[in-house]
């Protein structure tokens, strides 16, 4: 997975398309559950900017949302299925849309911020059952994930 996460890191979307593309369906879902995770565990602004960014974006979305499917994370699903129906509130009040979102919006309004706060740390609270989930399903499903050539 590293050199495909390498590959699309910082690229366009015709990139990151082709490069998910020739994954299989277990990497697909590993990947996408990267593109949530790695960018989303550093802070409650970070936690909101991306998740705001990935519904932005429908086909990350349904990428992300169709990966913890795949491995059956229920209750991250959830999580996100709150956290969206939460953000899409707010938006609807303040008539915002996804991509308007900024880190600043957190510092001029407590409410977002006290939500958001709750939501980041149930979702660190969450992530390492989803992080057990997926390394339990790789172990048990290796040539989903590896493959392995002859040096010859």
């Amino acid at each position: 997975m590293e050199p495909t996460l390498l590959q699309i890191h910082g690229k366009d979307i015709s990139v990151k398309t082709q490069a998910i593309a020739r994954l299989t369906e277990g990497q697909k879902a590993l990947c996408m559950f990267r593109v949530l995770y790695d960018h989303a565990k550093g802070s409650v602004s970070e936690y909101y900017q991306w998740i705001s960014y990935l519904l932005d974006r429908p086909d990350y979305w349904s990428g992300v949302t169709g990966g913890l499917r795949f491995f059956d994370d229920l209750a991250m699903l959830g999580l996100l299925e709150e956290t969206t129906e939460v953000l899409a509130a707010r938006n609807c009040r303040l008539g915002v849309q996804w991509g308007d979102a900024t880190f600043k919006d957190l510092e001029r309004d407590r409410e977002l911020l006290n939500a958001a706060s709750v939501l980041f740390e149930r979702f660190l609270d969450i992530a390492p059952n989803s992080l057990k989930r997926i390394s339990t399903y790789i172990r048990s499903n290796p040539r989903q994930f590896v493959t392995i050539e002859d040096g010859d």
